[in-house]
């Protein structure tokens, strides 16, 4: 996204998008620097230059199927349009850091899903952190394990610790991969991952080749 008052930055910003209809793209952010302090002052009918989507997107699933949408931060917004798709409403864990960092329950409930809300702080929810919420989550449904699908997007040691759950518990996991993303077609390589193969690894850009990717795919640096 090219954003007014900010041409002077050399490359876009990176949104997930949050909602969308014929005629119109919704984007969830919150200002935590120029970029997005410039966006913030926007006006109505100011135009705003876009590319995309670019990537890829989370994946279909049959209804034999039940997810599991687990959310860090504003990483909910990059999960709304799987959740309004998908055949079968499931549960959602969401945390922050504090009740100011939990967003759009009530638009999630409103499809249907079953809302779970953490805090570090305990200021909303259940005090502690969202992997702790799962962790119950998931031994409530030790009988269904077959079924379920887990779908997340948030920051890095979260994506981790959510993918090294669905490994152990021989689950499908679909990490949105949390990496600064500067031209946004594949050729700069700033939002690099490493992506196992059969000989090792190999590089992959989360721009193009994801930002998507099963737990399985990813090999993380220690």
């Amino acid at each position: 996204m090219k954003i007014p008052r900010f041409e002077h930055a050399v490359l876009r910003r990176p949104f997930s998008i949050f909602k969308a209809d014929a005629e119109s793209v919704s984007i969830l952010y919150k200002a935590v620097g120029k970029g997005t302090a410039a966006l913030a002052t926007v006006i109505v009918g100011e135009p705003v230059n876009l590319v995309g989507p670019l990537g890829n997107g989370f994946p279909n699933i049959g209804k034999e199927k039940f997810p599991v949408l687990v959310a860090g931060g504003y990483g909910n917004a990059a999960l709304y349009l799987q959740a309004a798709k998908l055949p079968v409403k499931g549960v959602a864990f969401f945390g922050g850091r504090t009740a100011s960092d939990i967003l759009c329950v009530d638009e999630f409930k409103t499809l249907g899903w079953d809302v779970h809300i953490t805090t570090d702080d305990g200021s909303l929810g259940t005090k502690g952190y969202v992997t702790g919420a799962l962790d119950a989550g998931l031994e409530t449904q030790k009988q269904n394990f077959q079924c379920l699908e887990l779908f997340a997007c948030g920051p890095n040691a979260m994506l981790k610790a959510i993918g090294d759950r669905a490994i152990e518990h021989g689950l499908t996991g679909w990490l949105s991969m949390d990496r600064n993303m500067a031209c946004g077609v594949g050729a700069c390589l700033t939002c690099v991952i490493k992506r196992k193969t059969a000989e090792g690894w190999e590089w992959a850009r989360c721009c193009k080749d994801g930002p998507v990717f099963e737990a399985r795919e990813i090999l993380w640096d220690e």
